[in-house]
């Protein structure tokens, strides 16, 4: 398919004024690569679903230290996308942060079920298992963390975080060390609440700098920028497909799957995660399937709409066609 996103060649700072107000939930579709979202940075454009917004509430009460409001609006949003990793994670800061270990370990686990890949859940289960006197199983999760950011080295995007993680899982199964210093353990110092969620305007530019790292075919790096936007918007569902995307792109079609159905389970009018998925059906010999998504965008797009062209283009060829 081919890049007629929007967003390519422009300026992030361009891009966040020119897009000021732009609603993305009015049908937006993929970008980078295909299926035009709306073309709006996500803090200016963040459709008036809950749980975007409840995502919001929740952060903002995480970081004023109001645990049960944030309890609450982080629930909310897991009723809508129960394997949103982001809220998950956030959970179990909450639950940390009402000082029940227990249901923060099993937050931080839920997290690397949904996303294993997630750093920051992986350290603080490992961190809070160490506290509950699990030695062994934060210990194995210190080694998990050592062997990647071992393959990491300097080069990957989250070499830092790497480094940072494994130094706070160390200090944590030996806590002789910050207690003896009379300081906070590194766990603590690592990543507070108030600095764990990126600011909108952080999480624009992040957005954005995936959109351009897509179109050059830089998935890894665009997921690394993905999550970061996430952090700060939660389950937006234009970042969503992005991730989606971003998956197939790297030939993980079910994680590419899931990110799809997250994204239409917020919007279902989303024209961008309906063409992808249906794109995505294709891909897996599923026609009748992709017929039906093709149908679903004939009703939601009906003027104009490249993305149902282009769905109608897969089917017809039961590939990607060339030219796309």
């Amino acid at each position: 398919m081919s890049a007629r996103n929007a967003l390519v060649g422009a300026s992030a700072s361009v891009l966040l004024c020119a897009m000021a107000g732009v609603a993305l939930a009015s049908g937006g579709g993929g970008g980078g690569g295909g299926g035009g979202f709306g073309g709006g940075a996500p803090s200016v454009s963040a459709p008036a679903y809950n749980a975007v917004e409840e995502y919001q509430k929740g952060v903002a009460a995480l970081k004023g230290g109001e645990y049960r409001d944030a309890d609450r609006a982080f629930g909310h949003v897991l009723e809508v996308v129960p394997k949103d990793a982001n809220t998950l994670f956030a959970m179990g800061l909450t639950k940390a942060g009402e000082k029940d270990l227990k249901g923060a370990a099993r937050f931080y686990d839920r997290t690397l079920k949904a996303d294993p890949q997630h750093i920051g859940a992986r350290r603080e289960l490992a961190v809070t298992e160490a506290q509950l006197g699990q030695a062994d199983k934060a210990k194995a999760e210190l080694v998990t963390l050592q062997t990647r950011a071992t393959a990491c080295g300097d080069t990957c995007p989250e070499a830092d975080q790497l480094k940072a993680s494994v130094a706070a899982v160390q200090a944590a199964v030996t806590p002789a060390t910050p207690a003896a210093s009379g300081t906070p353990g590194p766990a603590a110092a690592l990543e507070r609440p108030n600095l764990m969620f990126a600011k909108a305007e952080a999480g624009d530019h992040d957005y954005v700098d995936a959109v351009h790292l897509i179109n050059e075919h830089r998935y890894a790096e665009a997921l690394t920028q993905l999550k970061a936007a996430q952090s700060a918007f939660g389950p937006h569902p234009d970042i969503l497909t992005y991730i989606g995307y971003v998956n197939r792109k790297m030939g993980h079609l079910d994680e590419a799957e899931t990110y799809y159905r997250q994204a239409l389970n917020i919007y279902p009018e989303h024209v961008g995660a309906t063409e992808y998925y249906g794109e995505l059906k294709v891909i897996r010999g599923d026609l009748p399937g992709a017929r039906q998504m093709l149908a679903k965008l004939e009703q939601t797009c009906t003027f104009g709409c490249v993305e149902a062209e282009d769905l109608r283009r897969w089917i017809d060829a039961g590939h990607e066609p060339s030219g796309l």
